[in-house]
């Protein structure tokens, strides 16, 4: 048996001329909450569908635990899908709903009780049983919904952005409920989000995909801090793009300014480096033994637990800066951004940025 539940190879899929899909590989591990992110259209619900059982790739090998299911249909994968809009049966009682596909595979009544009440005990629905979709709220649904997909015992369980539908506070409770309910039954999760506070907050692996493509598989602090490509980098959370150029050595040039990189970079070669906002520090006078950019601040914005600065440096080039428990004092006028070069992440200029 594979080492991975789930193994994608040469994934690729057309919808008429229009190519939604392309050479997607992976492997996700046994256990693991892997989460699909991107902006709407990144193909990342496509892909989930086509685990599911829903598409058929037109090219590619999907494997469940070593077994080839991309031509086998979803009621014949031992996989189970929670959709964004929970697709309760509003004429069954919750524990109708939840039984439904035991009662569908022809389980005995005996363990389908079991397995129901196991399932509503763990998504704290007790007492819930003879209520209807329409006598619940939007994250009692939600638990119904999951609940219905737990009693199956999947293999693996795939999520396609089921908080959506609920407001800001409940959806951050939910998640967190839901990760631990992942995490005790050490299932294999696969979730569909374009949050990226979801996806940093829950995962053990994050996919960020767009246009149909791939660009970085890694974990939360990976995604966030080593960014592969410039849309990972402006996509996850918020960051600054300076275009550099080297001189054949781990230094490479900004302005009037030297900043220390991880690796040789060769004579002007067109790079980019991310730093994050909340990296950032102002000052009136330049910081010796850090990088100093001279800038003025023409906004800023407070948050509540932060001021964020906008700054314009000489180059014309917009800086946005983060300064947490500022206190009552605010900056104004001409300043100076600094920051250690160690928190200034190197991006080549990559094939998949020239494409898109």
């Amino acid at each position: 048996m594979s080492e991975y539940v789930l193994e994608l190879k040469d994934i690729n899929k057309y919808f008429g001329n229009s190519h939604v899909i392309k050479n997607v590989n992976m492997n996700i591990p046994k256990g693991a909450f892997v989460t699909f992110l991107g902006p709407s259209g990144c193909g990342k619900t496509t892909l989930l569908r086509m685990i599911a059982g829903f598409y058929e790739p037109d090219e590619g090998q999907i494997l469940l635990n070593g077994r080839n299911i991309e031509r086998i249909p979803p009621y014949g994968r031992n996989t189970a899908m929670v959709f964004q809009e929970y697709a309760l049966f509003p004429h069954m009682s919750v524990y109708e709903n939840v039984s439904y596909g035991l009662n569908v595979k022809g389980v005995g009544k005996d363990e389908i009780k079991k397995r129901v009440t196991e399932a509503l005990e763990l998504m704290q629905l007790q007492g819930m049983e003879n209520r209807y979709p329409n006598q619940m709220s939007g994250g009692q649904q939600q638990r119904v919904a999951v609940a219905r997909a737990l009693v199956m015992n999947p293999e693996a369980l795939l999520l396609d952005e089921p908080l959506s539908n609920l407001d800001a506070k409940l959806r951050e409770s939910v998640r967190v409920e839901l990760r631990q309910i992942q995490q005790k039954m050490g299932l294999t999760t696969i979730y569909v989000t374009h949050d990226q506070s979801e996806a940093l907050s829950m995962s053990d692996m994050i996919v960020v995909m767009r246009k149909g493509v791939i660009h970085q598989i890694g974990t939360a602090h990976e995604i966030y801090f080593n960014p592969k490509t410039t849309f990972v980098a402006d996509f996850i959370g918020t960051t600054n793009l300076l275009k550099v150029t080297g001189d054949g050595s781990n230094i490479v040039k900004y302005l009037e300014g030297s900043i220390k990189v991880y690796k040789d970079v060769p004579v002007g070669q067109g790079c980019v480096l991310s730093v994050r906002p909340e990296c950032l520090h102002l000052a009136t006078e330049p910081v010796d033994g850090v990088v100093n950019i001279a800038g003025e601040i023409t906004d800023k914005m407070f948050l509540g637990e932060k001021l964020r600065y906008f700054v314009k440096d000489t180059a014309g080039l917009e800086w946005i800066v983060d300064i947490f428990d500022p206190g009552k004092k605010e900056m104004a006028g001409k300043v100076y951004i600094n920051f250690p070069s160690e928190k200034a992440w190197l991006i080549e200029e990559a094939e998949i940025d020239k494409e898109e």
